[in-house]
């Protein structure tokens, strides 16, 4: 069975990067837009959504993450409305009110890219250390701690400009992969239904109000649509706004598949040690290819979406500040950030600071998107994106750390 398990995988991988990798896709425009948004919503959140979400809502893990996935796409909406009715006016006299949202939308921004970079590579030196079965916090941190520092020198010297380019190849490995798993998922569900042996047993895990908090806490899972706000130098706003819907319709997708297909494998909760790496754990019984592959696409897409990052906050940090913080400075600012972030929270901590931070952008997105709807007498939206802003407020006064 581990045989075939593994040739399913390969087969499916390397059938996908045939399609993924051909050099018209690669080029196309649509594609391109919509590529940059997609890498950040499937990064990290493909990795640990799985073993976070059955720790917390057992079964209904793939309920949550619908939860999770449609509270970004109408978070995306107030910022899809500011793409298409207040990017105009800012270029044109815009009022006062929406220049300074507009700065502290991009502040809040950069200061939640300092603690998303934090976030992703520590991901990436758990998922490093896997391969030599290191578990311990202080080797994820110290090693977490020189990719950081070494980045963002890379950053204050050089810029990061090449390591982005990276960005599109990458996210056809991840894509390519994940199809694999999901193939791999796929056969063995039906192997399992067609014997009878098909069950979804449960598990213990947190209930009520706490589960709530803890999952008000895992917006980051399905962060990363705004960041088609940002690319207006290369694409118009219609292809921006098409391709942040298209970015979570597809990563809505997967999520759910891949989460109704892993419900079978759920185990007993988060373990005391390792729990953001716990992936590997879950999906190691199903061939022996699975953990080196996992690793690997986590190690490329973790590195491509921290340097996104790095560079998204330099650049917001330039702009919040009127030039006066160059990229290069804002690089290294981002990095002494992270480091300092990651000797002070553990990982689960991480994951609700960095859900607090884009939320709090979201909801200075929405009240924007709320007065340009009301200013419009679009009412029926100005009440929705004003309802989208209470929604932030409660994630970002309740939402609570998961604990192992």
């Amino acid at each position: 069975m581990l045989s075939i398990n593994n040739g399913v995988l390969i087969g499916m991988a390397l059938l996908l990067g045939c399609l993924l990798f051909r050099p018209r896709l690669l080029a196309a425009r649509m594609w391109r837009a919509t590529v940059t948004p997609l890498a950040s919503i499937i990064g990290s959140g493909f990795l640990v959504a799985g073993p976070i979400l059955a720790h917390t809502v057992g079964n209904w893990a793939w309920l949550a993450m619908l939860g999770l996935c449609a509270l970004g796409y109408w978070f995306g909406a107030s910022i899809r409305y500011n793409i298409s009715h207040v990017e105009p006016s800012l270029a044109n006299r815009p009022p006062r009110y929406q220049v300074g949202l507009e700065r502290l939308s991009e502040l809040a921004l950069s200061l939640a890219y300092f603690v998303s970079v934090a976030y992703y590579l520590n991901l990436f030196a758990a998922f490093g250390l896997r391969l030599g079965e290191v578990l311990d916090p202080f080797w994820i941190r110290l090693v977490s701690t020189a990719v950081i520092a070494s980045i963002g020198l890379l950053g204050a010297l050089r810029g990061l400009a090449g390591l982005e380019r990276l960005e599109v190849l990458v996210v056809a490995l991840k894509l390519s992969l994940i199809g694999g798993l999901l193939a791999v998922l796929a056969q063995v569900n039906l192997s399992a239904f067609a014997a009878g042996e098909l069950t979804w047993v449960g598990q213990q895990h947190v209930h009520g109000w706490q589960a709530l908090e803890i999952l008000l806490g895992l917006v980051i899972l399905v962060q990363g649509f705004e960041t088609s706000r940002y690319l207006g130098s290369k694409y118009d706003p219609a292809t921006r706004v098409r391709s942040m819907r298209w970015s979570q319709w597809i990563a809505t997708a997967i999520y759910l598949a891949f989460l109704l297909l892993i419900t079978s494998l759920f185990t007993d909760g988060l373990p005391p040690q390792g729990g953001e790496t716990a992936i590997i754990d879950l999906l190691r019984p199903l061939g022996t290819a699975v953990a080196p592959l996992l690793i690997l696409t986590a190690l490329a897409s973790q590195l491509s979406a921290a340097v996104a990052d790095m560079n998204g906050a330099g650049g917001l940090l330039a702009g919040a500040s009127g030039g006066r913080v160059p990229v290069r400075l804002g690089n290294l600012i981002t990095a002494l950030v992270a480091i300092a972030i990651t000797w002070t929270a553990n990982i689960y901590e991480i994951i609700t600071y960095a859900s607090k931070m884009f939320v709090i952008y979201y909801a200075l997105q929405a009240l924007q998107a709320a007065l340009a709807a009301r200013q419009r007498g679009d009412w029926w939206r100005a009440w929705g994106f004003a309802a989208a802003l209470l929604v932030a407020l409660g994630v970002i006064v309740f939402a609570t750390p998961v604990a192992a």
